[in-house]
Order: structure tokens, then sequence, then C-alpha cells
């Protein structure tokens, strides 16, 4: 069973994925948050597997609260509903430690999609929206960090594990890099989990991010 908090300032938004939610079976809405520092104290108490997480409310925002859940260190990975605008809150999300991306008007199959995705363990690279979303983030990011280059992370990988470092920055899939490398794709998910233990990443969005901030890859380059 996967368990969801749903977090939103809307009511009837509430209730429509509450609806949503408990209709499908495996998934179950543990609890509603109407703003961030709700959302934060109810991760802290359900300990839910998955936090659908809105932006911009009120008060503390999805943002921050985002910040917080994940410093916490707990189970709860934050997926955060969008209506995709390309500024300093989308960004800062990647940045917070959120996992997933989608739109508000996604289709109900695409938003348990992305909460199955995410509650174990995944992140959702491959849709075009998280692509594009990158695509802005590399817009905005600098090339590479000025304390790249005292990092080791980078020196730990073997060469083939670079090359698929380089992959996930540019947002392929595990589909994508096998045929690329001619790997099966059970081999290139041992590589993928290799590389993110070593670099310390605890998702495919956060090993993007360490591949563009040094400069190793841009998504959708090459």
């Amino acid at each position: 069973m996967t368990t969801v908090l749903i977090v939103d300032d809307q009511p009837l938004q509430r209730y429509g994925f509450h609806l949503l939610l408990d209709s499908v079976p495996g998934t179950d809405a543990v609890g509603e948050a109407a703003h961030g520092a709700e959302a934060v104290r109810k991760a802290a108490e359900l300990r839910p597997d998955v936090v659908l997480m809105d932006v911009r409310m009120p008060g503390m925002d999805g943002i921050e609260a985002t910040r917080r859940i994940v410093a916490a260190g707990g189970r709860s990975r934050v997926l955060v509903l969008t209506t995709f605008d390309p500024d300093e809150y989308v960004h800062a999300a990647i940045r917070a430690g959120a996992s997933c991306f989608l739109l508000k008007d996604a289709h109900p199959e695409e938003l348990l999609a992305g909460i199955r995705a995410v509650a174990v363990g995944d992140a959702v690279i491959a849709p075009a929206l998280t692509r594009r979303l990158l695509d802005e983030y590399a817009q905005y990011a600098p090339s590479h960090r000025s304390d790249s280059a005292e990092d080791p992370r980078p020196g730990s990988l073997t060469d083939r594990e670079r090359e698929i470092l380089v992959a996930i920055g540019k947002g392929w899939t595990n589909g994508e890099i096998a045929a690329r490398f001619v790997l099966s794709e059970s081999t290139v998910k041992a590589h993928v989990g290799r590389v993110l233990a070593k670099i310390g990443a605890r998702d495919r969005i956060r090993a993007v991010i360490f591949a563009c901030d040094r400069g190793l890859a841009r998504p959708n380059a090459g």
C-alpha cells in the first residue's frame, strides 16, 4: 500500500485528489494539509510514502515545506504539482529535493504513475515535462560549481559509470541508455545504482543536478 499526504490550499482540489487515490487499489490518502507548515508537521506524524505538494500556498509555501521534509531525512518523497511556470519556484523545488514534477492538469493515470514511481525511490525523469523543466534548470543554473575541481566524487567513477552519469544528466531513461551502449536494462540499472551511491545522490534528479552543476551534461544535449 502506497500512502500519500495531499497538500493543497484549495479544499476542492484536496477532495478530488482524495477521491482519486482512495478509488485505486494500492494507494491510500492518509492525510491532508492546507499549507506548508501543516504539511511538515503531518509528514513527520504520518510518515507517508509520498507527499503530493502544491507550490503556491499562503504562509509557508511548498518549496520550503519540501526542503524541510527532505532535510528531516524521513521516508517521505515529494511529488510537486506545478503549472510549469519556469520561474524561481520551479528551480527552487529541484534544489529543495522534490523527486517528481507533474502538471496540475495531468491525466489521473499520469499522476498515479508518478506516485508509484516516487514511492519506490525513482525520480520521474523520462516524461516530457520533467525534461523541459530540467532544460529550464540548465539555463538558470551555473555551468559548474566553483568547488567542482576539489570534488573527488567524479574521479571515483569508472569510465562506464561516467558515461552513465552523463546519460542520466541528459534525462535518458534506462531503456535509452541500454540502447545507446548496447547493454541490458538490468545492467544499466546496476550501473545507475552504483553511480548514485558514489556521488551521494538520493535519486536520478539529484544525479542530473550533479552532472549539470559540474558541466558534465546538459539535459537533452547530444
